[in-house]
């Protein structure tokens, strides 16, 4: 026989089980042919399979779009990515509005109070630009990767022994319809006995078969646990990079807050301005009193000299107050922008607190909130 003969018969022979597998499947959708039905361990393992298919899928996609927003920088990384280049580096948004601070600031004039804090500004913009992108290749490593390898993995190759193992079915199925044919034309002497062997000859390696095939599917199947204990790892990669990055945002900010807390007097003689009305500075009230209560060491580096030495002695003294402050208990002395009250320290007072006092009213006050007045 030669090669051609063989593929000739190899094409017939598969489009004869194509053919049959076909009738098998139309029938059975028809209500004419029975179907064997998977086990219930097996069904609920792919069913377990599909649902964390799916969900893996719309994890890994909001993921992407929560680390980049922008659909057309996604797109263009995707198209680089299947080319196996390197997409071009370009600023990402915070960087992008550092660069445009800074770039005022030095039009403005780095000496003024405005391009100086803009200045500032913008060099604590493009840190948090340099750790969205360390954010962003942590997540991409410890994340997505494995979540995409599931998905373009392991999931496909269940999807292939699951279609085989479908395949295999269709091949008993239709093994056992010829061969309940068979038997009942035997009954009317209409065929040979060997014709019934041979059936069930047939339906007994189909069933081989399948069974071989049913116990692959399940043990890929079985894996899914496994999964589900790695993903549950790399999540929490994912969640220690956003802690990280969260953090560092919020102590570059506390940074930039602590820079622009002494800007009130500073852009009143940058400006040559003789009103006595302050400017206010830059700042999040409720969020800072807060934290310069629980960071001592962020709050006692803003000291001025003049409250350093009004905390040494035992006199008082008059102070403008630069923004709104809610008193968070009884303890405290709520303050409104621009008002003047006075201000002393008692012995064992935290550093980060002095003494108010308006008219019959007295509490605790934030110095951060606070200028001295000469």
């Amino acid at each position: 026989m030669n090669i051609m003969d063989f593929n000739v018969k190899k094409l017939a022979a598969d489009a004869g089980t194509f053919l049959s597998r076909a009738v098998q499947f139309t029938e059975e959708k028809l209500g004419q042919a029975e179907k064997t039905e998977l086990d219930a361990h097996l069904e609920n393992l792919l069913s377990k399979a599909e649902c964390t298919k799916l969900w893996t899928e719309k994890i890994m996609k909001q993921t992407e779009v929560l680390l980049q927003p922008n659909p057309n920088a996604r797109i263009e990384e995707f198209v680089y990515e299947k080319l196996d280049r390197k997409a071009p580096s370009r600023m990402n948004n915070p960087e992008l509005l550092g660069q445009y601070m800074i770039d005022a600031g030095n039009e403005f004039g780095p000496g003024t109070a405005y391009g100086n804090a803009l200045i500032k500004c913008g060099e604590t913009q493009k840190r948090i630009g340099t750790a969205d992108r360390e954010l962003i290749q942590t997540s991409a490593i410890n994340f997505l990767t494995p979540l995409r390898n599931f998905i373009e993995g392991d999931y496909k190759t269940i999807t292939k022994e699951r279609k085989l193992l479908q395949n295999k079915r269709l091949d008993l199925d239709a093994a056992k319809t010829r061969l309940k044919k068979a038997k009942v034309a035997e009954a009317r002497a209409a065929i040979w006995a060997e014709e019934v062997t041979k059936s069930e000859q047939e339906v007994r390696i189909t069933q081989s078969e399948f069974d071989r095939q049913a116990e692959i599917t399940r043990l890929l199947l079985e894996g899914i646990s496994s999964t589900h204990a790695h993903h549950l790892r790399c999540l929490n990669d994912f969640v220690e990079a956003q802690m990280t990055y969260y953090a560092q945002c919020y102590q570059y900010m506390l940074d930039l807050q602590k820079q622009l807390g002494s800007f009130p007097s500073t852009f009143l003689s940058n400006n040559n301005q003789s009103s006595s009305t302050p400017v206010q500075s830059v700042s999040s009230p409720s969020v800072l009193a807060s934290a310069s209560a629980s960071l001592p060491s962020v709050s006692n580096s803003i000291v001025t000299s003049g409250i350093s030495e009004l905390k040494s002695s035992s006199g008082s003294r008059k102070a403008r107050v630069l923004y709104d402050y809610d008193a968070a208990n009884s303890s405290e002395l709520s303050l409104l922008a621009d008002e003047v009250i006075t201000v002393y320290s008692i012995p064992g007072m935290d550093s980060d607190w002095l003494m108010g006092e308006r008219g019959n009213q007295k509490g605790k006050v934030p110095i951060t909130y606070l200028e001295l007045l000469n």
